[in-house]
C-alpha cells in the first residue's frame, strides 16, 4: 500500500523546492545565455514602449490635423504611421524570438532536472509506494515542467511592460487631462488630474471583482489537472492488460470501475472549471469593451466645453486604456498565474517526494 509523503502531505515550500532546480538555468554554465537574452527582452520592452508612445502622441496629431482638414499634416502623420508600424512589427518579431528561447533554453534545463532525478537508482519505479499527485510522474515532467517554466517569463515581461506603461500613460494622462471643474451649489470644485483618479478607482474596481469571482480558480485547476491524470493513468492500466496478457474477472471490472470513476471526476472538475472561467470571463470581457467606452466619456465634458481638442480626446482616451490594462494586469493574466501556480506546485511535490526516496536511500545506506 502506499503512504502519503509527509513533505506533500504538509504541501511545504513547494514553490522553493521547484526553485531550487529551476534556478540552475540561471547559474553555471547556462548563466550568460540566460542573461544575455533576460537583456535583450528587457531592451525590447523599453523599445516597444517608446513606440507606443510615439503612437499615443500620433493620434494626438493625426485627429487634430483632421479636426482642421490639414491635409500636408494628414499625410505627414500617414507616412510617421508607416515608420511607427514597421518599428513595432519588427520589435514584436525579436520579442517572440527572444521569448520562446529563453522558454524552451529553459524547459530544457528543469526537464533534463527532472528526468535525471526521477530515474536515479530506480526512483521512478519506488515512487508509487507514496501516494499523491506525483504518481503521475510523466505528466510532471512533459506537461508542468512546460508551464512551469514559459509562464513566468510570459508574466515578468508582462508585468514589466505594465509597470513601465502606467508610469509614463499616468503623465499623459495627468498633463492632457488637467483638471475637472465641477459646479457644486455655489461653489467650483476643483478635480486636480481627474484622470488619473479614475482610471485608479476603475481599475481598483475590475480587479476586486476578478479577484472575488475568481478566488478559487487556482485549486479549481489543480483538481481538474490531478483528475485528468489519474484518468489517463487509469486508462494506461487496461493498455498495459492488453499488452501483457488477461487478468482475472474481478481485476478487469475494478480497472474498468476505476476508469469509469476517473471519467465522472474529470467531468465534475470540469464543470467546476467552467463555473470559475464563466465569472472570469464576464469580467474580462465587460472589462475590455467597457474600458475604451469609460475614457471617451469622461473626455467629452472637456471636448463639448471645448477645453480639449479632439486629437487630445483621442489621445487621453487611448491613454486611459492603456493605464488601466497596466493596473489591471492581473485581471488580463489571472487564469494564466493559477495555472502556472498549480503547475510549479506539481513539479514541487514530486520533487519532496524524490528527496524523500532519497532520504530513506541514505538511511538504508547508514544502516
Amino acid at each position: 500500500m502506499p503512504y502519503e509523503s509527509k513533505h506533500v502531505a504538509k504541501n511545504e515550500s513547494l514553490f522553493s523546492r521547484f526553485w531550487r532546480i529551476a534556478s540552475a538555468f540561471w547559474r553555471g554554465s547556462s548563466a550568460r545565455l540566460s542573461w544575455t537574452l533576460a537583456a535583450l527582452l528587457i531592451i525590447v520592452v523599453l523599445l516597444q514602449l517608446l513606440v507606443q508612445y510615439r503612437l499615443n502622441l500620433w493620434n494626438r496629431n493625426f485627429f487634430d490635423a483632421l479636426g482642421t482638414k490639414d491635409g500636408p499634416v494628414l499625410w505627414a502623420q500617414a507616412q510617421l504611421f508607416v515608420l511607427l508600424l514597421a518599428a513595432s512589427i519588427g520589435l514584436g518579431l525579436v520579442s517572440v524570438w527572444g521569448r520562446m528561447t529563453a522558454q524552451r533554453t529553459w524547459r530544457e534545463s528543469v526537464t533534463r532536472n527532472l528526468i535525471e532525478h526521477w530515474l536515479k537508482n530506480g526512483r521512478y519505479k519506488r515512487l508509487k509506494q507514496i501516494a499523491g499527485e506525483h504518481q503521475q510522474a510523466d505528466a510532471r515532467i512533459a506537461q508542468d515542467a512546460k508551464v512551469a517554466t514559459d509562464a513566468p517569463i510570459d508574466l515578468a515581461l508582462g508585468l514589466l511592460n505594465s509597470v513601465l506603461g502606467a508610469i509614463v500613460f499616468v503623465g499623459v494622462l495627468w498633463s492632457v487631462g488637467g483638471d475637472l471643474s465641477i459646479n457644486v451649489s455655489d461653489r467650483v470644485l476643483i478635480v486636480p488630474g481627474y484622470l488619473v483618479i479614475a482610471v485608479i478607482l476603475y481599475s481598483a474596481l475590475i480587479t476586486i471583482a476578478m479577484m472575488l469571482i475568481g478566488r478559487h480558480l487556482t485549486h479549481v485547476i489543480q483538481d481538474l489537472d490531478q483528475a485528468e491524470a489519474t484518468f489517463r493513468s487509469a486508462a494506461g492500466c487496461l493498455c498495459d492488460v492488453a499488452d501483457h496478457g488477461a487478468q482475472s474477472d474481478s481485476e478487469e471490472v475494478a480497472m474498468r470501475n476505476a476508469l469509469s470513476h476517473g471519467l465522472d471526476q474529470v467531468l465534475a472538475r470540469w464543470r467546476d472549471f467552467l463555473w470559475q472561467l464563466l465569472g472570469t470571463t464576464f469580467v474580462s470581457e465587460g472589462n475590455s469593451l467597457l474600458a475604451p467606452v469609460v475614457g471617451w466619456i469622461l473626455c467629452i465634458p472637456k471636448y463639448l466645453a471645448g477645453t480639449m481638442s479632439l486629437g487630445e480626446l483621442t489621445q487621453a482616451a487611448a491613454a486611459f486604456v492603456i493605464v488601466q490594462a497596466a493596473f489591471n494586469w492581473l485581471v488580463n493574466n489571472y487564469q494564466r498565474v493559477a495555472d502556472w501556480i498549480s503547475s510549479v506546485n506539481r513539479v514541487g511535490a514530486l520533487l519532496t517526494a524524490l528527496d524523500e526516496l532519497d532520504q530513506d536511500e541514505r538511511l538504508e545506506h547508514a544502516t
